[in-house]
C-alpha cells in the first residue's frame, strides 16, 4: 500500500483525500516509479473541479512527476530499476508516493538536472514548447502578449520568447510580479488591475498589435486579448483560470481575418518520437540556461490541498512542487 491523493466527488481543495491505495506490480510495457517530486499544474484544478473531465471516479489527480523506476514489467527494455525517470501528461495519477506507467510514456531525466526541477518544469515546458513552436512559430521581431506572466508557464513563456528574438509584452496582477517577469525577459509588463491592457498594447505597439497572444487565464481577457491582436493575428488559448470564455461569433473574427485556435499538449506530442523530441529541446534549454526555473514554493506532499488553495488564490508564482 502506498500514500496517495483520492478525489470522489468534484469541488474544492477539501475534496482532495489522503488515502492508502494498492498500486500493484507492473504489468507488460508497464513500470514502477517511486516520486521524488510532483508538479503542481492549473490542469490538477480543473479536474478536481470538473472543468475537465476525468476518465473515472474516483480518480488521483496529478500529470506529472520525476522518480526512480522501482520495478519493470514483462517485456520492457531500455528501463532498469534505479533509473530516473520523468513524464507529463497521461495518465493522470501523480499525486501519489509511487504509481504504475506506461513505459513507453516517461522519459530519461539528464543527470545535470535535479528531480525537483524535472517535475517542476516538463509539463509546463512542453506546453512553452508547443505553443512558441508548433501552434504559432515565434521568430525575431515578433511581438507577443503574455497572459500571467509570472505564472508558471507564463514565466517560460518570457524566457523562451525572449530568447528568439520576440518582443514580450506580459499583463500580471501585482507589482511584485512584476518585477519577476521584467527579470524573465518581459520587455513591457502591464499590472492590469491599475490599466487598461488593451489600451496599453495599443500604445506599446503605435496602434498595430501584437501578432500572437497566449492566453490561459480565460474568461477575464479573452475580449480584450482578441482586441489587442494586429491584422491576421493568432489568438492562443490554452487555459481558463477565470473561467470558459462566452462563445466567440465568427464576427469576432472576421472583423481582423484573426486565427482562433484552442490548443492542447496532448495533441501536439503524439507519437514517441516527438515526446522524446520535445523532452529534450526542455531539458537543453534548462542546460544552456535559456529557461530558469523558478520552483518558488514547494510543500510537502500531504498539504496538496493547501497548495491548490494558494494557486487558484495566485499567492504564488513560478512552480509548485509536492515532495512525497
Amino acid at each position: 500500500m502506498v500514500k496517495a491523493f483520492r478525489v470522489h466527488e468534484l469541488g474544492g481543495p477539501e475534496v482532495l483525500k489522503w488515502e492508502d491505495v494498492e498500486i500493484g506490480e507492473p504489468k507488460e510495457g508497464e513500470i514502477r516509479v517511486r516520486n521524488k517530486a510532483i508538479g503542481l499544474n492549473f490542469v490538477d484544478v480543473y479536474f478536481r473541479k470538473g472543468v475537465y473531465k476525468a476518465p473515472t471516479m474516483p480518480f488521483t489527480p496529478g500529470r506529472e512527476a520525476c522518480g526512480v523506476v522501482t520495478a519493470v514489467g514483462p517485456g520492457v527494455t531500455g528501463w532498469q530499476v534505479g533509473d530516473l525517470v520523468a513524464y507529463a501528461g497521461n495518465p493522470m495519477g501523480s499525486y501519489a508516493e509511487e504509481q504504475i506507467l506506461p513505459a513507453d510514456g516517461v522519459v530519461p531525466v539528464p543527470d545535470s538536472i535535479s528531480p525537483v526541477t524535472a517535475a517542476s518544469i516538463l509539463l509546463k515546458g512542453l506546453t512553452v514548447q508547443f505553443l512558441l513552436h508548433r501552434c504559432y512559430k515565434v521568430e525575431p521581431g515578433h511581438t507577443i502578449l503574455v497572459h500571467a506572466a509570472a505564472g508558471g508557464v507564463g514565466s517560460l513563456l518570457c524566457q523562451w520568447a525572449n530568447a528568439l528574438g520576440a518582443t514580450v509584452i506580459g499583463t500580471v496582477s501585482t507589482k511584485e510580479k512584476a518585477a519577476q517577469a521584467k527579470d524573465d525577459g518581459a520587455h513591457h509588463v502591464i499590472i492590469y488591475k491599475e490599466e487598461d491592457f488593451v489600451a496599453r498594447v495599443n500604445e506599446i505597439t503605435l496602434g498595430k498589435g501584437v501578432d500572437v497572444v497566449y492566453d490561459s487565464v480565460g474568461k477575464d481577457t479573452f475580449q480584450g486579448s482578441l482586441a489587442c491582436l494586429k491584422l491576421r493575428g493568432y489568438m492562443v488559448s490554452f487555459g481558463q483560470s477565470s473561467g470558459t470564455p462566452d462563445p466567440v461569433p465568427l464576427s469576432d473574427l472576421s472583423a481582423k481575418s484573426l486565427f482562433l485556435t484552442r490548443a492542447m499538449l496532448s495533441h501536439y506530442n503524439v507519437t514517441r518520437d516527438e515526446q522524446l523530441w520535445a523532452a529534450g529541446e526542455v531539458f537543453a534549454n534548462v542546460a544552456s540556461g535559456v529557461l530558469r526555473v523558478r520552483v518558488n514554493h514547494t510543500y510537502p506532499l500531504s498539504q496538496a490541498p493547501q497548495a491548490h488553495a494558494d494557486l487558484e488564490n495566485r499567492r504564488t508564482t513560478g512552480s509548485v512542487v509536492l515532495i512525497p
